[in-house]
């Protein structure tokens, strides 16, 4: 009998140690996934379900005038465990405008996802990848990272689901793709995304504030 219960622990312990190791090697890196232009009643809710629905977490970079308009689905992103970062507040060419305006266009949105229930954001993507010093400095002063992209999905500019698909399989540990929340082939490539990043030893991470790169999530 005593013989008994020791194999029975050995085989118990040699499962779990087994385990662990594998479990460990799932996540060999961290990529930053990124959806602009959020949020929306049209598009929001399915992007999250199917986020969630894969095990998916990302960075929602907000316009403040939608964050501000709809409230709610900045509540629902933070919910679902996604990231909310700031995407200006209507989204115009930023290096083009005035210091002051830079700065309106900055803060307001901070304050919209703040009252809409999305924390006050750390990250900050401009409009179109375009910045300059001025720009920065206005970041600077409410404490934002500037979060530009390794990798341009494409998805804006009508990418089937196989190259948005194929643009995340391009992904290394640390990068970031700019994706966007309100194409179709960008939803329809979400399962896919999940697989390829998994069959690669990737996860989806938060990006840092610090850092500026993906990283296990805090």
């Amino acid at each position: 009998m005593k013989k008994w219960i020791f194999g029975a622990a050995l085989l118990a312990f040699s499962a779990a140690t087994a385990v662990t190791p594998a479990h460990a090697a799932a996540c060999s890196g961290y990529v930053g996934l990124t959806f602009d232009d959020g949020p929306s009643n049209a598009h929001t809710p399915a992007l999250l379900n199917a986020l969630r629905q894969n095990g998916l977490r990302a960075t929602m970079f907000n316009e403040g005038q939608y964050a501000a308009a709809y409230p709610a689905q900045v509540r629902a992103q933070v919910s679902a465990g996604m990231w909310v970062g700031n995407h200006s507040y209507t989204h115009p060419h930023l290096t083009q405008q005035s210091q002051s305006q830079m700065d309106s266009e900055v803060s307001r949105t901070q304050q919209a996802i703040a009252a809409a229930g999305g924390g006050t954001p750390r990250l900050f993507r401009p409009p179109y990848g375009e910045t300059n010093g001025t720009l920065q400095a206005v970041e600077a002063k409410y404490g934002l990272r500037q979060i530009i992209w390794d990798v341009d999905s494409q998805d804006w500019n009508n990418a089937s689901v196989d190259a948005i698909v194929q643009a995340n399989a391009r992904l290394g540990n640390g990068q970031i793709i700019l994706m966007h929340e309100w194409p179709a082939n960008t939803l329809a490539a979400v399962p896919r995304i999940a697989q390829t990043l998994a069959s690669r030893g990737l996860c989806a991470g938060m990006i840092s504030p610090q850092t500026g790169r993906a990283v296990a999530p805090g």
